[in-house]
């Protein structure tokens, strides 16, 4: 009987430590979709942020389908990563790149970064430039605020 009821606590004091672990890691990390897009409907991609001991952001996206910027309507030259900030502030955060070239054959793209600022937002636009300071008007992916 003595064995029983310490066999059943430290099953409980396991799971419960697991619960802790899976919640503590879960909460460093979040995975956002992509919402649908109207200029590149095939498009499919998710962001992951993680913040570090640091305070810092690392920002990982990967996106599936995506045309080629030249292919849109303007056509253009790249695709530009944008951050909303908790400062009300927008931020180019870079340009996507693929293993292959701007966009590989198969259109799997990806980007990764870190900032300091804790992002809210995150949406794509296509443009000619890749170090412009405001977004154009049309965005070819984003995610809803998290």
């Amino acid at each position: 009987m003595k064995f029983l009821k310490m066999s059943t606590t430290r099953n409980i004091g396991f799971t419960i430590g697991a619960a802790m672990m899976l919640f503590i890691f879960s909460s460093c990390s979040h995975k956002i979709s992509f919402q649908k897009s109207t200029v590149v409907p095939a498009a499919q991609g998710t962001v992951k942020i993680k913040k570090d001991k640091n305070d810092n952001y690392r920002i990982s996206i990967s996106v599936n389908d995506l045309a080629e910027p030249k292919r849109l309507q303007p056509a253009k030259s790249t695709y530009v990563v944008w951050m909303d900030t908790d400062k009300n502030r927008i931020k180019n955060i870079g340009q996507i790149n693929s293993s292959t070239g701007f966009l590989s054959s198969k259109l799997k793209a990806s980007f990764e970064t870190v900032s300091s600022f804790k992002p809210i937002r995150i949406f794509i636009t296509a443009e000619d430039d890749a170090a412009i300071q405001y977004p154009g008007m049309e965005v070819v992916l984003s995610t809803g605020n998290f």
